[in-house]
């Protein structure tokens, strides 16, 4: 049995529900705040993820970072190394969607040409009829950045383990894909 450990910066817009997708998938369900402070800085999760079809895990620590653009700098200072990425938009929100090729190009730079395996979350996928943000739209871009997309609902509890099984599986595949280097080395 195998327990890693995974560094995970959940990053987007400010308001697009990065907290309460964190909080939901911590709780498994059961804490969906409504009344919440907006984050400033950074507020860590910590949660184990069982990899499927073995008995080994990814405990996440996820940075769930704050989304206003006065605190962006402080919480990059404390990312860290990060081993995975979630970025997050509301897909009620163009403007939000419009906001990850920031976010993107803030956490690159910040890896310094690293590999990270991401995903895209478009958030808030209950507000079906203020969508402003087509899933096909979502999907395309998100594969073309290298990442994996995943719609949530965190208020209705939809979807929100996808995103960071996902990032477990990932960064599982990477730890799996250096131990066979390092076996076929010796």
């Amino acid at each position: 049995m195998v327990k890693l450990r995974a560094r995970c910066i959940l990053v987007g817009d400010a308001s697009v529900g990065k907290t309460a997708l964190a909080q939901m998938f911590r709780s498994d369900g059961a804490h969906f705040q409504k009344n919440y402070s907006m984050t400033a800085g950074v507020e860590l999760v910590v949660k184990s993820v069982n990899i499927p079809e073995s008995s080994d895990s990814v405990e996440l620590f996820i940075f769930d970072s704050a989304g206003k653009e006065t605190f962006v700098e402080a919480c990059e200072k404390l990312w860290g190394q990060p081993s995975v990425l979630c970025l997050v938009f509301d897909v009620s929100s163009e403007a939000s969607f419009r906001g990850c090729s920031l976010w993107l190009e803030r956490v690159r730079a910040h890896c310094q040409g690293l590999q990270v395996p991401g995903v895209l979350v478009g958030n808030k996928s209950d507000l079906s009829s203020r969508r402003e943000v087509e899933t096909a739209v979502a999907q395309e871009w998100a594969q073309n950045q290298g990442l994996e997309y995943h719609e949530t609902s965190a208020k209705e509890m939809e979807n929100c383990d996808a995103p960071f099984l996902s990032l477990a599986q990932a960064f599982y595949a990477l730890y799996q894909d250096r131990l066979q280097t390092i076996q076929t080395l010796a």
